[in-house]
């Protein structure tokens, strides 16, 4: 599996087969793990990747602040670096808004967009999932955030395993607290999730999706694919934002499962992520 010199420091990543280029990009707070059984199940033809974002899983980690400008900034290098051009991407939670982030500002090197659970909008508190209003509140109070991620790596141990609907394997769960070893090291973790745009701050990241979605709405010829399922713990994406992205999102395709998936779509349902891929790749003409 690939190390690439990126900036001041290195991206990991996952890659199987060759031609067209498909890029899966991770959240909040998991790694290129979280795609194993969906990249073999998606199979052939085409070049599959999953990076890990700068400063999560097996990529390096920067002294760097870990805002939504510095994972895009060193994204951008990567897709540089590897000569990526003519992309699917395909996105969850955080890497959804990179994905849509990354099309909006490179509208000539993308050929389709597929997501699930991720930020589309910027919200009040009152379109914020009720169940997770306390803990975002908490985790941008000043100190309250710090001991709640740094000191006792809540998102790993707490977030992470409440938001699927089937029980992680220890095993999985250990690949992904195991880039998190410090406090220092869990600071992506607070910045991703002290970015969620709610109620108008942080104010940068609330420009870079209104940014995006202007793209959201006006590419028409963009295939874009949302995929959805019968709600389980932690979703983020519930039926007032689906149908505010069938009625804005251009180009736009919707997969409504049957199966029960939480927040982390592809570890619940990884097989129905890849079928729905394959098949819109395929009819798209995407690979």
């Amino acid at each position: 599996m690939p190390v690439q010199p990126v900036l001041d420091s290195t991206m990991f990543h996952r890659e199987r087969g060759a031609g067209a280029p498909m890029v899966f990009l991770h959240g909040n707070p998991t790694s290129s793990h979280l795609w194993r059984d969906v990249l073999p199940a998606v199979g052939g033809p085409g070049r599959l990747l999953a990076p890990d974002l700068i400063g999560m899983g097996e990529s390096g980690k920067p002294g760097i602040a870990y805002t939504f400008a510095d994972q895009a900034r060193y994204l951008d290098a990567w897709f540089d670096a590897l000569g990526l051009d003519g992309v699917v991407l395909v996105g969850h939670d955080w890497g959804g808004a990179l994905a849509f982030d990354w099309a909006a500002r490179h509208p000539d090197r993308v050929r389709g967009v597929a997501f699930t659970e991720t930020i589309v909008k910027p919200m009040t508190w009152e379109e914020f999932p009720e169940g997770g209003r306390p803990l975002f509140r908490a985790i941008k109070t000043p100190q309250v955030g710090e001991a709640m991620i740094l000191e006792d790596n809540a998102f790993i141990e707490q977030a992470l395993p409440g938001t699927v609907a089937s029980p992680l394997d220890p095993a999985d769960l250990d690949v992904y607290r195991r880039p998190y070893p410090t406090e220092e090291s869990r600071r992506p973790l607070l910045q991703w999730a002290r970015s969620m745009p709610l109620g108008g701050e942080p104010a940068d990241v609330v420009a870079r999706i209104q940014a995006y979605d202007k793209w959201l709405t006006t590419s028409r010829d963009v295939p874009k694919l949302l995929l959805t399922f019968a709600p389980g713990p932690g979703v983020m994406m519930g039926p007032a934002i689906v149908d505010w992205c069938a009625r804005n999102i251009a180009g736009l395709e919707i997969d409504r499962h049957s199966g029960v998936a939480g927040h982390h779509t592809p570890e619940d349902q990884p097989l129905a992520v890849a079928a729905a891929l394959a098949g819109w790749a395929d009819r798209h003409h995407l690979r």
